[in-house]
């Protein structure tokens, strides 16, 4: 008698215990013009149902660990992300050059790098656990500014948010096109992004009534939110640095966007 109470109360702290988050990854293969491109898909299976999707575009790196790091952390909070290949075959650069090569093949022809996108985000939405009326982008710096372009061209997403991501373009948002809701999360010190490219943008999303945000963050410059941006900063002497107090405020606002956009839809 005296073990079975033991064997009983083992059994019910056992079924007491709280569960934890177990985030599965796997790699997604899909297509684009008879590209073949390499995504990975992250989720926690501990929850049940359908939740919201969020791309993730990489940096002019390519789709690295960094990449697949952050939709990790996404599917940690809850959501179902996959971390898109804009390059194709998985490519990741090594050094600057290359990656620069890479980033202005997809930039020259935005046709080609939009269809790749949102082949992306067709594979997202027939994932199982994803809710297919919920969907958003978030990209670093070249990432950022694919998503602010596909803002632009009127992909039909709940919001973007771009992380150090580019600003300019030559299709600036037109009154009654853009469907997202955008956050910019900044450098103020960004070598890479002048006053002048935030100011222009700024303007360019007032003039086309676009709701959104805009969010800098003093003394802090490009690539902010990876910890490996000092280690590329003293490789090939680049003006990147890690700022963990902006990353974490960043990220901290991501996730009340996140919950402002989503809450929006029904």
């Amino acid at each position: 008698m005296i073990h079975f109470l033991r064997y009983l109360f083992v059994l019910l702290l056992f079924v007491s215990l709280p569960s934890y988050a177990v985030v599965k990854g796997e790699q997604v293969d899909y297509t684009a013009d008879g590209v073949t491109l390499k995504g990975y898909f992250a989720y926690d299976d501990s929850i049940k149902g359908k939740r919201p999707g969020v791309l993730v575009v990489h940096e002019w790196w390519g789709h690295n660990e960094y990449a697949r790091k952050r939709t990790r952390m996404l599917a940690e909070l809850g959501y179902a992300a996959l971390a898109v290949d804009m390059y194709g075959d998985g490519k990741i650069a090594s050094h600057p050059n290359e990656a620069k090569k890479f980033m202005m093949e997809v930039i020259k022809n935005m046709d080609k790098g939009k269809a790749r996108f949102v082949a992306a985000l067709d594979i997202l939405k027939k994932q199982k656990t994803v809710n297919p009326d919920k969907m958003a982008a978030i990209g670093y710096c070249f990432g950022g500014g694919v998503v602010l372009g596909m803002a632009r061209a009127g992909v039909n997403l709940a919001g973007v948010a771009s992380f150090h991501g580019s600003l300019a373009t030559k299709n600036p948002a037109q009154l009654g096109k853009v469907k997202a809701k955008v956050l910019v999360l900044h450098g103020n010190d960004d070598q890479f992004i002048p006053p002048q490219q935030v100011k222009v943008f700024k303007e360019e999303m007032e003039n086309a009534k676009v709701d959104f945000e805009f969010v800098g963050y003093p003394n802090v410059i490009h690539s902010f939110t990876n910890p490996d941006a000092n280690l590329f900063a003293k490789k090939f002497n680049l003006a990147l640095a890690y700022d963990a107090v902006a990353d974490k405020a960043s990220w901290e606002k991501l996730q009340t966007f996140f919950k402002q956009i989503f809450a929006d839809q029904k």
